[in-house]
């Protein structure tokens, strides 16, 4: 296990880049290292996923020095628990709409006192060797260490979710939301048009009142600004090879 990269740089008052790794690619994880990438971020409610998938992510992720955060596939406590023994360091869960689903998360994530996070035998928990843990201090030390390097986000994409939003936040906890604006849209009688102004509008409103509660925000990891970031490292990763830059 590795300090939580994310947190790491938010402690170093920047903003960490985080890289959404589109499916299993040991060789986009390594591209990302090399250009700069904090951490990897995978999507286990849509993406092509397996537990051996994210184990391997895990590994190699971690021994590149970068932490990796995952949206489950739904929120029960067993996907959450299979993604975290695998070493995951920050869960998103889908489709959170109650204080009391955003607590079963949090729960979930967090070991006792924090939480009710059990305990396993995976990289999550350095394999439950004893003599491992015993260089954090023993297990309880161990656990704190581990609580203090999660994160986790509720994602709120309903307006069942935005209507119980004060509650959510109100979840020790929980470290912040995310967003769903094409799920949102929906709700809200919108399907097909997650720009609406009404979805933005609620969306802001989340945002706002989030950020006033002391929670963070899930930001927009996929835009014009990262597609020109990463054409513009790939080029400079073949220049610095000696290949011909990638075509446009």
């Amino acid at each position: 296990m590795i300090e939580n990269t994310i947190l790491k740089a938010n402690r170093e008052g920047r903003y960490a880049l985080v890289f959404a790794l589109p499916f299993p690619s040991s060789q986009l994880i390594e591209l990302a290292a090399h250009v700069g990438f904090d951490a990897i971020s995978i999507d286990g409610e849509h993406g092509a996923y397996n537990v051996e998938s994210v184990d391997d992510i895990c590994r190699l992720s971690n021994a590149l020095g970068m932490s990796v955060t995952a949206r489950v596939p739904n929120i029960a406590s067993y996907w959450v628990n299979l993604y975290l023994d695998r070493g995951i360091q920050g869960i998103t869960g889908p489709h959170v709409e109650t204080k009391e689903e955003a607590q079963s998360l949090a729960d979930a994530c967090l070991f006792p006192e924090d939480g009710w996070r059990s305990w396993g035998g995976g990289r999550g928990t350095e394999f439950n060797d004893p003599e491992k843990i015993a260089e954090y201090g023993g297990q309880r030390a161990f656990m704190k260490w581990a609580n203090e390097n999660m994160i986790v986000m509720a994602q709120i994409e309903s307006k069942k979710a935005h209507d119980n939003l004060d509650e959510i936040l109100s979840v020790t906890g929980l470290t912040g939301v995310a967003g769903g604006p094409n799920d949102f849209a929906a709700s809200m009688g919108l399907a097909g048009q997650p720009m609406h102004p009404d979805r933005v509008a609620a969306t802001e409103d989340i945002e706002r009142r989030a950020l006033a509660a002391g929670k963070s925000i899930g930001a927009t990891t996929f835009g014009l600004g990262v597609r020109e970031f990463m054409l513009g490292q790939a080029r400079e990763f073949c220049q610095e090879n000696g290949n011909k830059p990638l075509n446009e």
